[in-house]
């Protein structure tokens, strides 16, 4: 088998850019994740919100503290949140999409290099 540095120069170069496509990928997926699991978790506590009276008390996380607030104002807070969030999930979805197509075109680009090297002459 032959080593990376027996390989032409411009298919280590695609075969690095296919590691950093990857490592941005997983990053990007992470975020959407967490993004995601925080739009959840605001959908769940604006749900909650609307169950609850007009007149009824609430409080809210600041750092480690519980503030008391109207409940008016948390829900305007919730959904510029959840406005924000959704905002950041399309954002990222599109990051997603754009890498996944990138290293679609680029493990098509090394197959094609490789192609010659996998399907040439075997030594006994």
């Amino acid at each position: 088998m032959s080593s990376a540095s027996e390989l032409p120069t411009h298919v280590q170069e695609r075969l690095l850019r296919l590691q950093q496509l990857q490592r941005n990928l997983q990053a990007v997926l992470t975020q959407k994740q967490q993004v995601e699991l925080e739009l959840t978790e605001n959908d769940q506590a604006l749900s909650e919100l609307g169950t609850l009276m007009d007149n009824a008390v609430i409080y809210k996380s600041i750092g480690s503290l519980l503030v008391k607030a109207e409940k008016t104002k948390v829900e305007t807070e919730l959904k510029e949140r959840k406005d924000l969030l959704d905002t950041r999930v399309k954002v990222l979805a599109k990051q997603e999409e754009r890498f996944r197509s990138q290293l679609s075109q680029l493990q098509t680009k090394l197959k094609r290099d490789l192609g010659p090297v996998a399907s040439g002459p075997q030594s006994p």
